[in-house]
């Protein structure tokens, strides 16, 4: 089995990673994890190529960095990236090139526009994908 498990660093995205950990010994063999963050493209600014590559990088590792702490500690495996595109159709195609079996993350993310339309990258993943879809609050 495989899983992607999204996540933004949000208290939300990280309840999701727990949820895992904790349940993760019922699949008879441990699931491959497919970690990752997304970033929406950013608009074109007067920055450099490597500027926006460094924000984004720093960006990703933030978001990535309390998952993975989880995730280690508990022993379970995982193959960490960071994607720029539209969250939740970004989302949906990492999961389905993936060859991912569940998706699992949080109920809303921290993006201002996420506090504003609550849950809406979680139900426009719902929405979209063909995988069964974990949310946890």
């Amino acid at each position: 089995m495989k899983i992607l498990l999204a996540v933004d660093g949000s208290k939300p995205s990280l309840a999701a990673v727990d949820y895992l950990v904790k349940h993760i010994a019922q699949y008879r063999a441990k699931p491959e994890v497919e970690l990752i963050t997304v970033h929406p493209a950013l608009p074109r600014m007067r920055v450099s190529k490597q500027q926006l590559a460094k924000y984004y990088e720093e960006e990703s590792e933030a978001n990535l960095a309390a998952a993975k702490k989880k995730l280690d500690a508990a022993g379970v495996g995982y193959k960490a990236r960071a994607l720029i595109g539209p969250v939740a159709e970004t989302i949906v195609k990492q999961a389905k090139e993936a060859k991912c079996d569940l998706i699992c993350m949080g109920s809303r993310g921290m993006s201002a526009l996420g506090k504003a339309l609550v849950g809406s990258v979680a139900n426009k993943v719902l929405q979209l994908a063909s995988q069964p879809l974990l949310i946890v609050k």
